[in-house]
């Protein structure tokens, strides 16, 4: 049994994941090809996306942690309906009743969490300032003028 709230946490950074690679790819290709304004406008939206992909993310993931942290870890081995489990996740052991090992599950969880929050952010970040060079190249917004394509 996993929660929804850790679900939606792991698919969404899926997802934010694989799309910052496409973001990647496709400012990568806008670099190389200046002249083509489907590609700015590709890398416009696909930056924009991601940007709140990835604060979605990064909040799902704070929430996840916060959560693990609040309920010492229950939730995480909610799947386990053994008595001989302890309060605290953190001293659960292995019994014959649950499917995984409980021993280091917290650790593990918040070890993993807390560094992809962190990376969440700044695909966020990254993804942002994306989004600011592709309305630069379009000539859209307040720097574009001043600042100018050649430039960038």
């Amino acid at each position: 049994a996993v929660t929804p709230e850790y679900a939606a946490a792991n698919v969404v950074s899926v997802v934010s994941g694989l799309l910052s690679v496409t973001a990647g790819i496709v400012a990568i290709l806008a670099s190389r090809n200046l002249s083509r304004a489907a590609l700015h406008w590709a890398l416009l939206s696909v930056s924009l996306l991601n940007c709140l992909l990835s604060t979605a993310c990064c909040v799902g993931l704070a929430l996840a942690i916060a959560l693990t942290v609040h309920t010492r870890g229950m939730h995480l081995v909610r799947g386990c309906d053994s008595s001989a489990l302890p309060a605290d996740a953190r001293a659960a052991i292995a019994t014959n009743d649950c499917p995984f090992n409980t021993t280091r599950i917290y650790d593990t969880a918040l070890a993993l969490w807390v560094p992809s929050m962190v990376l969440a952010a700044a695909e966020a970040v990254l993804s942002g300032r994306s989004c600011l060079v592709a309305l630069v190249f379009r000539g859209i917004g307040p720097c574009a003028r001043s600042y100018g394509k050649e430039q960038v």
